[in-house]
This record gives structure tokens, C-alpha cells and sequence, in this order.
């Protein structure tokens, strides 16, 4: 039943159907409007999207420029400058042998087509028996069927379970606060997992595996989770042991958040294929992309000479005009350092502020990819009660305060935990930083006391 009165029904399906969101009107920096003239900090960029802020002018001016000459043409028909320069600014260079961009619209669209161009690799290769894909528990690639089944957060499947292929099995998360022993040190939680992950293997039948898929920071679903060291390096070895493609989802965590173009930088390997999106394009158009190895590039012509994939707006024009801007505002102003700094203080006032704090159990991420994990008992890691809906809370005491963070329930298993994470532009600015960590102690502090005794 829609709850809202008839004269406030809105004609648009929103998130909630029992509430309205207000209306922002403008935005500058790493600020929005809302509707009446209230100014909203933008702490988590949306969903991470928003890296430059909002309605940065040579971003504005070039998406201006794209749409007065050429708006859309169909990829069967023709290339576009736009779409060749994006690309060539991406993967020209072939960071870590990835040499083509397969450029979408956006993070799901973009997992969705590297789960099925890993599929054709060996179908084109003569291993047409590799159809199974290890992802892990505790992930997030995407509500599109095929990224919600490798996904692993329980309740986002949870209605749709019925619908996801069985192809998909998950392995435990390298999530060190949550799941790594008393007993074990950094190196022996890295041997256990790289263990868990062989066995898999193992069950499956090594020859069966077409590709292992990862977040090397992991996003939403568990808060900015960064891997124990060596982690990754493992990961590479085993799947290059038997024959399975690497997959990297850096939807969220990639294109400068973590303070690396690309986060599998600071992990010493490289994938075989990396989805992209939110920073890719700022949120100034809706844009995702995949980067594939020369490797399946090669694999591809040598075989059918075709991705067997496509989508409408594939490449298109005023989107990818947009990332380009984007991309060499991020290159040209320097804003990866501009990363480490601002996320280094970033961090040390979240540890100021919540170190101590009694219900706050652990401070994480990497770059302006920062997160905090609630606890009822800081000592035994206990959760706070779901029912409770604390992350809600604090949302909605932050925005009272004119702060837009992004917190997340379900953190542990997809039911208990909460978490809020903090994604706030690169070119955010010291006092605002400042005023990020002030405003959510106030609302973590405020929701906390408001729970029920």
C-alpha cells in the first residue's frame, strides 16, 4: 500500500514506495542542493560515483560539445571519435596487459559482459567444458541476474534465488576483521584462504573453472574491505596454475578511489579482465566499461572475430565524451595524490573521532574509500540487533545534519552488521573532510542513543 498522501504520489517507482526523496536542484563541488536551498555534503559521492564533485565545467563544457555535434550511432554502423579516444586514454598504454575497452553503461552491464566474454575465451580456445565461475561471499557485482549470482550478499539474492544460475559457487571473503582467527597472523589468513580457493578448484574439477571474480576492495556489501597482504598474489597464482581467467571488479574501488588508477596496482598482479564504472565517468553520464587482456583480445580474432555481446548504447558517444573529460582532469590535475592526502587525514580524524569509540569495532579502506564498522560490543565483535536497522539510522540522522554518507546492512552475512562507508570526491577539501568525520560522530552518537532499551 502506497502510504504517501495522493497529492505527493510521484509517477516515478522509487527506491521506497512509502516515502518521497527530496529533491536536489543543483550542486557544486562536493556539494548538493536540495530543493528550498538546503546544501547536502556529498560524503560518499552517491554510491561512489560522483570523484570530481559535482558540475565541474570542463566536464560540463565537454559533455556540451559531444552532444552539439554527434548524441548517438549505433556500434554496428559506426565508431565514434569520442569512443576511440576513451579507449585509447584507458588502455593505450596496456596497464597491466589489458589492451581493449569494451565500453558500457554501467557497473552491472559491465560484469555481465566480462562473466560472458570469459565464457567465450574458451569456447574460442577449445575448452568449451570451463562454465563455472568462483566468486566470493560477502560481494557485490551488480543486480543484473548474472552479477547477482556471483554476487555473494544473501539478501540481495535472496528473492531471486530461484533465478540465478547454479554456475556461481562462493568461497569465504578476505575480510580480516570478520574472518580471520585468534590464532592466525596476516600471512597465515592469506595461506588459508589461497587453501579454501585451491580446494574449490579442486571440488569443481580445475578444468571445469573458467574464472575467478573479485572486488579487490570490496564496496557496498561489506564497507571498503581491503585484502590481507599477498592475498591477491595467491589468488593469481592459482588461477594461472589451472588455467582460469582472473576477474577484477573495480566497479566501485577502481579509476583513482583507492589511490591508484586502478587498486589492483597496489596488490603487485594484474587482471584478465576489469569492469569499471562509477569513477570512470563521474556520474556525469551513465558509463561502465570492461578492459580485457591481449591475451582473449587475440583469442577473439584468431577465433570467431566477435564478442557474441552487445547493448544499445554501447560506446556511446556523449557518455564516453564525459569519462574522457573525466579521465584527464583526474591525470592532468594530479588528483591520485590529491587522493592520498585527502584519505590519509581521512583517516586519521576517523580514528580520532571513533577509536575509542564504544560501538564503532573497526576503521577501514584505502584512499577516499573509508568505512566504519558498528558493533554492540566492541570486545566480542557482537553486532547490533537488525531489527535495530542502525545503518538506516545513522542515514537518516546524518542527513539531518546535511550530510550524505552511505551505510549498509547485512555487513557479516548478509542479516547482521552495519557499516558506513565514505566515498567523497577527489577534490574535496581539508575543512570538508573535517566537517565529514564531525557531522557522522554527531549522527552516529545520535542514532546509537536513540536505539530501543
Amino acid at each position: 500500500m502506497n502510504h504517501l498522501p495522493p497529492a505527493r504520489r510521484s509517477r516515478v517507482l522509487h527506491r521506497s514506495s512509502r516515502t518521497l526523496p527530496p529533491r536536489a536542484i543543483g550542486g557544486h563541488g562536493a556539494w548538493l542542493v536540495e530543493e528550498g536551498g538546503r546544501e547536502v555534503l556529498d560524503a560518499s559521492g552517491g554510491a561512489a560515483v560522483s570523484c570530481l564533485g559535482h558540475q565541474h565545467p570542463r566536464v560540463v563544457a565537454a559533455v556540451q560539445r559531444q552532444a552539439g555535434q554527434l548524441c548517438y550511432a549505433h556500434t554496428s554502423f559506426f565508431t565514434t571519435e569520442a569512443a576511440e579516444a576513451l579507449a585509447e586514454e584507458l588502455v593505450g598504454h596496456e596497464p597491466g596487459g589489458l589492451a581493449q575497452a569494451y565500453v558500457v553503461s554501467g557497473g552491472s552491464e559491465a560484469v555481465e559482459a566480462a562473466l560472458k566474454l570469459a565464457r567465450q575465451y574458451f569456447v574460442e580456445t577449445g575448452e568449451p567444458q570451463r562454465s563455472r565461475i568462483i566468486a566470493r561471499r560477502q560481494s557485490y557485482h551488480g543486480n543484473t541476474l548474472g552479477a547477482l549470482a556471483a554476487g555473494g550478499n544473501a539478501w540481495r539474492r535472496a528473492p531471486y534465488a530461484p533465478l540465478l544460475s547454479d554456475a556461481f559457487s562462493h568461497v569465504s571473503p578476505a575480510f580480516a576483521y570478520r574472518e580471520q582467527r585468534p590464532e592466525e597472523d596476516e600471512a597465515a589468513f592469506t595461506a588459508r584462504l589461497a587453501a579454501e580457493l585451491e580446494a574449490e578448484f579442486q571440488r569443481l574439477g580445475p578444468r571445469t573453472v573458467a574464472a575467478f571474480i573479485a572486488e579487490p576492495v570490496v564496496g557496498a556489501t561489506a564497507g571498503c574491505v581491503p585484502a590481507p597482504a599477498g592475498y591477491f598474489r595467491a589468488v593469481r597464482e592459482i588461477c594461472d596454475r589451472h588455467g582460469a581467467l582472473l576477474i577484477l571488479d573495480e566497479v566501485m574501488s577502481g579509476m583513482g578511489r583507492t589511490g591508484t588508477l586502478h587498486a589492483w596496482e597496489q596488490e603487485g598482479i594484474a587482471p584478465d579482465l576489469q569492469a569499471i564504472a562509477k569513477g570512470l565517468g563521474g556520474g556525469y553520464q551513465p558509463i561502465g566499461a570492461v578492459l580485457v587482456s591481449g591475451r582473449i583480445v587475440d583469442a577473439v580474432e584468431r577465433g570467431s572475430g566477435a564478442f557474441q555481446h552487445g547493448h544499445t548504447y554501447l560506446a556511446h558517444a556523449v557518455a564516453c565524451a564525459a569519462a574522457l573529460e573525466v579521465q584527464r582532469v583526474i591525470r592532468e590535475e594530479r588528483l591520485l595524490d590529491t587522493v592520498v592526502a585527502m584519505g590519509e587525514r581521512l583517516e586519521r580524524r576517523l580514528v580520532e573521532r571513533f577509536g575509542n569509540h564504544h560501538h564503532v569495532g573497526d576503521i577501514r579502506g584505502r584512499g577516499l574509500f573509508r568505512a566504519i564498522e558498528l558493533v554492540a560490543d566492541r570486545g566480542g565483535k557482537t553486532p547490533f540487533d537488525p531489527a535495530h536497522r542502525l545503518h538506516a539510522r545513522i542515514k537518516a540522522e546524518a542527513f539531518a545534519r546535511g550530510l550524505a554518507c552511505y551505510p549498509g546492512g547485512g555487513t557479516i552475512d548478509g542479516q547482521r552488521g552495519d557499516h558506513v562507508l565514505l566515498a567523497p570526491p577527489y577534490i574535496v577539501r581539508p575543512v570538508e573532510i573535517d566537517l565529514i568525520v564531525d557531522r557522522l560522530g554527531e549522527a552516529v552518537d545520535a542514532a546509537i542513543a536513540g536505539l530501543p532499551r
